[in-house]
Parts: C-alpha cells; sequence; structure tokens
C-alpha cells in the first residue's frame, strides 16, 4: 500500500456545544436576505456585495441526511450543530449532493440515487432543509456532486451501474493503486458520465422544497463541486491514460453548471499536487475552467507524521505542511485565481478516537493552517479560508470498536469507512473550539 493514500485506504467553545437550537424553517416565512447576493470571483479574490468573502468553514458532509424528515434524519440535531457551528464564527460549510447506492462495501445507505438511479426524494429534501437552515444562519454552502471515493458510492458505483463491474478499496485481491486506477476508468465511458451528467443536472435545477427558492437562484450555495477528491488516476500510467478524458469531464461538467447556474462557482475538489502524481502543471491544467484552486492536507495519511509519536514528528510534519501551502499559494497565484484549503485533518494525541484525548497537536496543526489563510487576508493574497475535516459535534461512536455499520444514525465528519472519532471535533473540543473561533474573528477584524 502506497503510504500517502492511507486515508483513502483506511477506508464551539464549550458554551456553543450548549446552546438551544432555534425554530427549523419548514412551513415559515422567507428565509432573511443574505448579504447583497451571491459570492463572485473577481480574479483572485472572492467577493460579496463589494467586500472580500473570507471562509471560515468546517466539512460537514452528512447535513443532508440530518435534514431528512425521515427514520435516518434528525432536523433537531441539525440545528443543534449548526447553532454551534455559527457560534465558533463558521461562515461556510461543504456537504455532499451526492451519494450512489450500490454493491460497495463501506459506503453510506440510504444514497441521493437509489440503485436505479432514481432520486431519493427524502434526502434531496434533507438537503433542501439544510440550505434554508444555512440560509438563516448567513451561512454559505460548496455542494459536492459525487466521490471519488468508495464511502459515498461514488464515481466506482456509476461505472458498476454502466459496466456491471465494480472494485472494493481495500481489497487485498487488488491492492493500491489498482482502486484508483480502476475508479478513473469513469472518465472514458459515456453511459456512467451521462449517469453523473443526469445527477448534476438535477441538484442544480431544483428547487427548494423548503424555501421554493429554485437553487440556481440561491445565495447560499458558494459553489458546486464536480467531485470530491477527482484524481485522474493513482499510478502515473493510469494518471497518463485518463488525463485527456478527466480534462474533458471536468470542461463539460463546468459547462453544464455555468449553464443551468451562471451565479454559482464552480469547483473541482482536487487534493492538488497529491492527485496528480506530483505534478503542479496538471494541477493547473485542470483548473483552467474552475474558479478557484483547492488543497487537502492529510499529514498523517500522507506520511508526514507519526500518529503514535506526534511530538517526535510533528516538527518536520509541519515544515512539509507549511511547504505544500507555499507551493498551492505559488500556483493559484500563477493561475489568477483564489485558493482554499478546504480539507484539512489531523489526529487526536496518540491517535486517539475518544472524545476525552487530548488534542495538542491537532491545535497546533489548525494554527499552522490558520496563520497561512489570515496572512493570505492581510496580504491581499489568494489564499482566501480554509475548511476543517470535519465536524462531529454531538454524535459519539456507536459501537467499541468506533467502527459505523449499516444502519447507525450517529452521522460524524469521518466518514463510514474510517475509524468514528479519528479526525473530527466534538462539541466538547474546548482547545479546538477556542482555536476555530479565534480565526474567526480574526476574519472579522483583519482589515
Amino acid at each position: 500500500m502506497n503510504a500517502l493514500d492511507r486515508r483513502s485506504f483506511l477506508g464551539t467553545s464549550l458554551a456553543a456545544a450548549g446552546v438551544a437550537g432555534t425554530a427549523g424553517l419548514a412551513g415559515c416565512a422567507a428565509i432573511p436576505e443574505v448579504g447583497s447576493a451571491f459570492v463572485r470571483r473577481s480574479g483572485r479574490q472572492l467577493m460579496r456585495g463589494g467586500t472580500p468573502y473570507r471562509i471560515v468553514g468546517a466539512n460537514m458532509w452528512y447535513a443532508a441526511w440530518l435534514g431528512a424528515d425521515s427514520t435516518f434524519g434528525n432536523r433537531a440535531r441539525l440545528i443543534r450543530e449548526l447553532d454551534r457551528l455559527q457560534a465558533l464564527g463558521i461562515n461556510n460549510l461543504r456537504v455532499m449532493a451526492a451519494a450512489e447506492e450500490g454493491p460497495l462495501a463501506h459506503s453510506i445507505k440510504p444514497g441521493f440515487t437509489l440503485p436505479d438511479g432514481s432520486l431519493n426524494a427524502s434526502l434531496a429534501e434533507g438537503l433542501d432543509f439544510a440550505l434554508a437552515e444555512m440560509a438563516h444562519r448567513s451561512m454559505t454552502a460548496v455542494l459536492v456532486l459525487t466521490n471519488f471515493w468508495e464511502w459515498s458510492g461514488g464515481l466506482q458505483t456509476l461505472l458498476y451501474r454502466a459496466t456491471g463491474k465494480y472494485m472494493d478499496m481495500g481489497d487485498p485481491a487488488h491492492p493500491w493503486p489498482a482502486f484508483a486506477d480502476s475508479t478513473a476508468a469513469f472518465y472514458a465511458n459515456a453511459e456512467a458520465r451521462q449517469l453523473y451528467a443526469t445527477h448534476l443536472e438535477r441538484m442544480v435545477g431544483r428547487t427548494n422544497s423548503v424555501t421554493g427558492q429554485s437553487y440556481a437562484d440561491d445565495p447560499t450555495i458558494l459553489s458546486w463541486q464536480l467531485a470530491n477528491e477527482p484524481r485522474p488516476g493513482g499510478s502515473d500510467a493510469a494518471i497518463a491514460r485518463h488525463w485527456d478524458a478527466y480534462l474533458d469531464w471536468i470542461a463539460r461538467s463546468a459547462s453544464r453548471i455555468r449553464a443551468r447556474a451562471p451565479n454559482h462557482l464552480v469547483s473541482l475538489g482536487q487534493e492538488g499536487t497529491q492527485a496528480t502524481g506530483g505534478s503542479a502543471g496538471r494541477v493547473l491544467a485542470a483548473h483552467r475552467e474552475i474558479d478557484y484552486l483547492t488543497a487537502h492536507i492529510w499529514p498523517l495519511n500522507w506520511g508526514w507524521v507519526t500518529g503514535d509519536d506526534l511530538p517526535g514528528t510533528w516538527p518536520a510534519g509541519r515544515r512539509k505542511v507549511e511547504d505544500y501551502l507555499a507551493l498551492h499559494t505559488q500556483l493559484a497565484t500563477e493561475a489568477g485565481k483564489p485558493l482554499i484549503v478546504e480539507e484539512f485533518g489531523f489526529p487526536r494525541d496518540g491517535e486517539k478516537l475518544s472524545p476525552a484525548a487530548t488534542t495538542r497537536y491537532r491545535a497546533e496543526y489548525y494554527r499552522t493552517i490558520y496563520a497561512a489563510v489570515e496572512q493570505g487576508w492581510r496580504s491581499g493574497g489568494v489564499l482566501q479560508g480554509s475548511n476543517f475535516w470535519a465536524w462531529n459535534g454531538e454524535a459519539r461512536a456507536a459501537h467499541a470498536d468506533a467502527r459505523f455499520r449499516e444502519g447507525d444514525l450517529a452521522y460524524m465528519g469521518d466518514p463510514p469507512h474510517e475509524p468514528q472519532g479519528w479526525y473530527g471535533n466534538f462539541d466538547t473540543d474546548a482547545e479546538m473550539a477556542k482555536v476555530i473561533a479565534g480565526h474567526a474573528r480574526a476574519a472579522a477584524l483583519i482589515a
């Protein structure tokens, strides 16, 4: 197994934790206006209403699941979690707007699309409710339209629907990078791409069942993201083989979105050079038709630190984090576009999973990311914000082995294929709440 792909293979202040939820929006009057309009790109800046829009964000992939008015949903919890995030100063959430049901192990069910490709109305309405509640709190959303990885079905499931064949991530018979190479065949498969396009058009063209507003006219949506971490392959040979089809998929998908939602931004969801075999040129090429660059940073997964020796390995790991940030800042500057560090995660001390475990080194890691973002704000640079991975809130692992099982409803930021509690921040994480809230204050204070 490639050490750089461990994550894929493995599958608030405290006061905010007690904030009472406000009333839900279902059945209410119109949502208050959020600023003057949509978040726009102006060169290498994000702007809203003529002022810089600074993203102080989190990942909350499961928002639509909580928002569903069904046996698997929990709207009261969603309201509580959004209140906690608002109290911390979070203004942007990265949310899944897709999940493909199929045969892959460790993928979440229910999904947005059922095995026959039809839309799961309950889950789509859950996203409606989540967006309405986010608008009520002046938050914006990045809506992700599929996944390269298996935990939400993703591209491999679309290939299965087109070909009848699939590969499970982590199958010993198909060691890394077989899964990534197999999944990248999606880009050249016309039938699988059409299945993706159908869902894209269905979601971008949707009307919110709670507010009556079309998604295309909703400034709560900051951007549509083509996929979570779409790679052209895992091996160098596969990247070269799939590269042209990958670029074609990006360009055509971006064009579809702009034709239907011209007021929204389009993002790719790529990790950066980690997704392109280390090629900076390929990162720039992949973003030609995209409004802003993204970087995902995973020091433990990429072998930059060791979970059971964070004190000994973090100093060198921090330098690699800073170098990755500097490289992608340089690439965004060259492209003349904004940069968002939209995924960054770090384990608890000792790589423990319990909410009781300390977070000294996670806090240092967040401060490293936030310092770079704040420097970008102060200097008018390309680095416009970040989204930490991820928000667990009041959820707790339901089983002693901290593994998610089909039918579990305690959704948290650690997705179904990963140990529950690995990277997410809980509502009781006072140290992390202090770090996040301090960064949010800086966003408001920096001129």
